[in-house]
């Protein structure tokens, strides 16, 4: 005879039983779709409901603030045009100065004195500019005439102002034209 109880020991009727052992599956069970079916039909419509009603209400906004929007798209437009043109045009041109430059030291140099004294340069400033020319640096210079840094730059600043030039370039090139360097 079956009994309707499991003997653990107390009593349970059988339909207490937690796992039916040849299905593996629960006893009793419904499909939870089929028996939650008009909660979910009702959860899925309200999500729908929630979506027209926002993509209603973005229109309603676009079409009550139409002229914010377009207003704000060409802003951002024109912003974007001026950064881009004030980029194009704050590129430094380059220019190309093409000038002729004395390369080769003539045979028989001969010191224009007139022009030496016109620019009233010193012998000291002379032998300056003739180390200059030869690609020596302040500090080079300075050490073979056997003086400090600071008399060769003064030295520099005088000749570039007797020469009306900016830089040791335009001060080797105007000496060359004017004969006082070889």
């Amino acid at each position: 005879m079956v009994s309707n109880t499991l003997n653990l020991g107390y009593s349970l009727p059988a339909k207490f039983l937690i796992f039916d052992l040849k299905n593996h599956s629960m006893p009793n069970t419904v499909n939870f779709l089929a028996k939650n079916k008009s909660t979910i039909l009702y959860g899925v419509f309200l999500a729908v409901l929630l979506f027209v009603l926002k993509w209603l209400e973005l229109r309603f906004i676009i079409i009550n603030h139409a002229f914010e929007i377009y207003a704000g798209a060409i802003a951002v437009l024109f912003t974007a045009l001026g950064i881009w043109l004030a980029l194009k045009l704050s590129k430094p041109k380059t220019i190309l100065i093409e000038k002729e430059v004395f390369t080769e030291k003539p045979q028989n140099f001969v010191l224009n004195e007139k022009e030496l004294s016109k620019l009233n340069i010193s012998k000291r400033e002379l032998e300056v500019l003739q180390l200059m020319s030869e690609g020596l640096s302040n500090q080079e210079i300075a050490t073979k005439l056997f003086v400090s840094l600071n008399t060769i730059k003064t030295h520099n600043a005088r000749l570039f102002e007797k020469l009306e030039v900016k830089r040791r370039t335009q001060a080797i090139e105007t000496a060359k034209r004017l004969s006082l360097i070889p």
